[in-house]
């Protein structure tokens, strides 16, 4: 899901959705992502990151889902 992308109805109730994004920096991107995904009823099932900027520590907003990165630094 890419939250500039996301219609109405592309998630509808009782949905699995993965959340894939190139860079976790902060976070709130991705946490806007998951919003608009459970506002539309859906279920993420996970949020999948190429890159993840450990010290901006935005993992932290999206405690409670299952988060992969391929390359931290």
């Amino acid at each position: 899901v890419c939250s500039s992308d996301l219609h109405r109805d592309a998630v509808e109730p009782g949905m699995r959705v993965a959340i894939v994004d190139d860079l976790l920096a902060t976070g709130g991107t991705a946490k806007a992502a998951v919003q608009l995904v459970e506002e539309l009823g859906g279920t993420v099932v996970g949020i999948s990151f190429l890159i993840e900027l450990e010290f901006l520590e935005g993992r932290k907003q999206l405690e409670g889902y299952n988060v992969c990165t391929v390359v931290n630094y």
